[in-house]
């Protein structure tokens, strides 16, 4: 017979399976598998705050951004909030690939939260609540290019640092700020650099005191291929040492690096970082650590020799009591009037987009004008996305349709550096559907293609796309909800700049003069 926590425990999951979510890291039973989120979370950084954990993310340029993820056990997380709504900046209500947000560093002192982060041209922005459920005051602090992976520090005298990187990865810089860390006070002093040690030093995370030593991790040998390091000195200023404490070894984990070091409320230390999986994104795995000589080794250290290496499965964090599994929101009903966390646009967001009162229990978008390369994706700012959450998945959505003009469309697509987009579209001729694909080269968007069009005698239409584990997708569609056909055949998908693919919705015209088209859409569904 089961024990009550674990029985509960596999109740929740067998719940969280049946409301949809695909990728459940709680094995039920008492350990985790990794990753513990399996989606474009990329450079993670994590606090415990009492009993709960909070961890933020890289947006890039959808917005909102920078998410704020709720814990109780560093295992099951779910969204609770984003740092911000829009960046304040008029070139973000443009498409700015690559661009926003990097490697936020979250922090808290003094009953305030912090999320520092820069953007490679626009420089520094602090933002601070009393609560990360709450809205978050947002502050431009230094307006300077070529800025990166800011983490603020305050020493045991109240004096306030900030650390930080230049673009292109490293040196280390560290600058005095102001005791409300809101304005930095000289011009930075370099700390650490080593280019044949650690190169491609960037994601800086100071860590407390410990035992006489400042401490701050970071990881080197970049993205897809480098390992987790960490630098100890007993004068901020350094001279640092330095220890590799994490890399791929024996293990298929590509990468294990970028992260933040958290200490649970029973005294043990973990670590959580991404992979880079192409298409997913930089997925976030959970590693043990333990102490030895004054340097945490993070993972599983067959040799001993403090350089530890990603595990797979492991018991889950003690943290006092038994939490129940949960993953980050995906599938979406639309009967909020509030959009769901887990969705993004591909720029900074307007009101006129979207309605979520109109028509209840839908989200009406509105046919935007988009006439940039015939409507091309690529430029539109109105995509509704979220992440990839899964190895494999299907996405299906119910939409009416009410075009005014030719050309205005409606679908569903999985976005990258390549697209696919599947909508049913005003044509000359009537309603048809529409499969276009579009590609960017040599930093270049190509103008879309149409792969295929087939007439539908209909306004109403289920859209659906699959992605499958090797990377392909098929779209397919129906007329009643009940009998898809598929439709073209199977393409690849692309991640997008320092992104995963995204899979979503859309609605737009490719003309200059607007329309007051629209399409009302019932659901979201992400099924295995």
């Amino acid at each position: 017979m089961y024990k009550q926590p674990l029985l509960t425990a596999l109740l929740c999951c067998f719940s969280i399976c049946m409301n949809a979510q695909v990728w459940i890291p709680d094995n039920g039973n008492g350990t985790y598998k990794n990753p513990i989120i399996h989606a474009d979370y990329s450079d993670p950084d994590v606090i415990r705050v009492g009993d709960d954990y909070y961890m933020v993310a890289s947006s890039f340029n959808t917005q909102p951004g920078i998410p704020v993820l709720h814990s109780k056990d560093l295992v099951n997380w779910t969204i609770i909030n984003h740092v911000y709504d829009r960046l304040p900046l008029q070139r973000y209500e443009k498409m700015q690939p690559g661009q926003g947000s990097w490697a936020p560093a979250i922090r808290h002192h003094n009953g305030l939260f912090y999320v520092y982060f820069c953007t490679p041209e626009d420089g520094l922005f602090v933002a601070t609540t009393a609560n990360p459920k709450d809205k978050w005051s947002l502050t431009h602090v230094q307006d300077v290019a070529n800025w990166e992976d800011p983490c603020p520090f305050w020493d045991d005298d109240g004096q306030a640092y900030l650390l930080r990187g230049k673009v292109g990865a490293g040196p280390a810089i560290l600058h005095k700020m102001s005791a409300d860390g809101k304005k930095l006070l000289d011009n930075g002093r370099l700390i650490y650099e080593d280019l044949k040690k650690q190169p491609v030093l960037e994601g800086f995370k100071f860590m407390d005191k410990r035992d006489g030593y400042y401490y701050f991790a970071a990881p080197a040998g970049g993205v897809a291929t480098g390992w987790q390091s960490i630098f100890r000195s007993k004068n901020i200023y350094g001279p640092y040492e330095d220890k590799i404490v994490l890399h791929q070894g024996n293990t298929s984990v590509n990468g294990p690096h970028q992260g933040g070091l958290v200490e649970t409320q029973t005294g043990e230390w973990w670590f959580i970082h991404f992979q880079d999986k192409g298409v997913y994104g930089r997925i976030a795995h959970l590693q043990p650590v333990t102490w030895k000589d004054g340097w945490p080794v993070i993972g599983n250290d067959p040799d001993g020799d403090g350089t530890g290496e990603p595990v797979m499965s492991y018991k889950k964090p003690n943290v006092g009591k038994t939490h129940p599994p949960a993953a980050p929101q995906t599938s979406d009903e639309f009967d909020s009037p509030q959009l769901g966390l887990q969705w993004q646009w591909q720029a900074a967001p307007k009101r006129e987009w979207f309605d979520l009162t109109a028509s209840k229990g839908n989200i009406r978008l509105y046919t935007i004008s988009n006439p940039t390369d015939s409507a091309s994706l690529f430029y539109a700012p109105n995509l509704l996305l979220q992440k990839i959450t899964a190895p494999a998945f299907t996405a299906t959505t119910k939409l009416q349709f009410h075009p005014q003009n030719t050309g205005d469309r409606a679908g569903i697509t999985m976005t990258g550096n390549y697209y696919t987009f599947l909508c049913i579209e005003k044509t000359k001729s009537g309603n048809a559907l529409v499969l276009y694909e579009a590609i960017r080269e040599n930093r270049k968007f190509l103008a879309p293609k149409i792969l295929l069009s087939i007439p539908v005698n209909s306004n109403n239409v289920w859209l659906q796309v699959s992605l499958s584990d090797k990377e392909m997708c098929r779209y397919s569609y129906s007329t009643d909800g009940k009998n898809f056909k598929n439709i073209g055949s199977e393409y690849r998908t692309e991640k997008g700049t320092w992104i995963g693919a995204k899979v979503g919705i859309a609605s737009l015209n490719p003309h200059l003069l607007p329309s007051k088209g629209y399409a009302d859409f019932d659901y979201f569904k992400v099924s295995r």
